[in-house]
């Protein structure tokens, strides 16, 4: 058993380059994920956790026993330890900015996070702050989660005067690709319901997330010489981009907000013989998120009326659906365990939906309720992450609450 502090655990596992890939056939998605995965399995034994095990592809599961004989509901906590392919997430440069002042934050020469840009920043002032060194992302998402819930257990197996039942923690590779919870086994997991410790600042709390598909489209081209190309050539390149002005520009993620769904072109690759493109499309509203799809569809048949059929393809694949729809109204007891977990924390809630996705949506819908609590990092994906330390130490007493409470849940 270690000595570690929440800090030093969290900072340990920015170590590791867990970046996932979306065009990967494999699970996990990038063998380097492995390798921390078999690091925190060994961790996990060496902290005294009881059944720790991990399958082929690197699901991790283990159990805090019961300190309790009432039959109390087992619940779980789950992390998801890849980080996105949006950013690099190697060889990962933290620091420490105690007592934040308000300011300018130098991450390098010539990199600088300011609350001009980053207004979140001055709600963090007089805190201490874990920044990059603005070439990498940080890895917050979701190392501080797992952090969090390892550094809870350990709490927890030191404090036997505080009350809990049986409590299962559990973590996964890929949930930034969609992929996470598609091999999670739930039977294997045994609970009533779960947690993940993957939202954003302190007090977020999420049952509501987007209904999420991916969209490939594929454009054939015809390469002709551009100086003999007259009613010859069908240039990919072109087709691509009248393809991407069809769909509405004053909806995508950067022109809405709240409840508002997107399309969100994130890849392009292209030349005259043949395009790619690469979407992915949300909706929070079930019935909007059907109608999008179907848009696009139309968009395939608009430009294959133009230049043929054939011309242009397009695969869509349903990712994941809302989790309200397994939380209302038979599953609210889950949510008040945490709005008093967090009131007994002395944290604000703040109740609200994903502009995203979470692997507790899939989970919802495999027959796990699994609402989404903060990890407190913020400004996800990209050089600009940060974390205050204040932030994951009340999402780890959040973590003790919800286990102290759910022993008297029966009561």
């Amino acid at each position: 058993m270690t000595t570690m502090t929440l800090t030093e655990r969290f900072l340990n596992y920015t170590k590791f380059d867990t970046q996932s890939a979306e065009d990967s056939q494999t699970v996990p998605s990038t063998p380097k994920q492995l390798v921390f995965a078999k690091y925190l399995k060994e961790e996990l034994q060496r902290e005294g956790l009881e059944d720790v095990e991990m399958d082929d592809m690197g699901y991790i599961y283990a159990t805090l026993p019961a300190n309790v004989k009432t039959n109390v509901p087992t619940i779980g906590f789950i992390s998801h330890y890849d980080t996105s392919p949006d950013c690099s997430g190697a060889d990962i440069r933290p620091r420490i900015v105690e007592n934040y002042d308000g300011g300018d934050i130098v991450l390098s020469e010539g990199i600088v996070s300011s609350p001009k840009k980053f207004p979140e920043l001055l709600q963090h002032v007089g805190e201490d702050l874990i920044v990059t060194d603005g070439h990498t992302l940080l890895g917050a998402d979701d190392k501080a989660g797992i952090a969090e819930i390892v550094q809870a257990m350990c709490w927890l197996r030191d404090h036997k005067e505080v009350k809990h039942g049986k409590i299962r923690i559990a973590f996964n590779p890929d949930e930034e690709i969609g992929m996470g919870a598609h091999h999670f086994d739930v039977e294997r997991f045994g609970c009533q319901w779960a947690y993940t410790m993957d939202g954003g600042d302190v007090g977020e709390l999420e049952f509501e997330n987007f209904n999420a598909a991916s969209a490939k489209i594929t454009i054939k081209g015809v390469s002709v010489h551009p100086g003999y190309a007259k009613d010859k050539m069908v240039n990919a390149n072109r087709l691509a981009a009248e393809f991407a002005a069809m769909l509405p520009a004053d909806e995508t993620p950067e022109a809405t907000e709240g409840y508002e769904g997107f399309y969100h072109l994130i890849g392009m690759q292209c030349n005259t013989e043949l395009g790619k493109l690469s979407y992915i499309i949300r909706d929070h509203d079930r019935e909007k998120f059907e109608a999008r799809k179907r848009f696009v569809m139309a968009c395939v048949d608009k430009m294959n009326e133009k230049y043929g059929e054939g011309t242009v393809t397009a695969e869509l694949n349903d990712q994941y659906y809302n989790m309200k729809k397994k939380i209302e109204p038979d599953n609210m007891h889950v949510i008040d365990l945490v709005l008093k977990a967090m009131q007994e924390a002395d944290v604000s809630p703040k109740v609200k939906p994903i502009r995203g996705g979470t692997d507790g949506a899939q989970l919802s819908f495999k027959g796990l309720p699994c609402p989404n609590i903060f990890a407190g990092g913020i400004n996800f994906h990209g050089p600009y992450e940060f974390v205050p330390v204040q932030s994951m130490e009340k999402a780890m007493q959040v973590i003790i609450r919800i286990c102290e409470l759910t022993a008297n849940y029966n009561d």
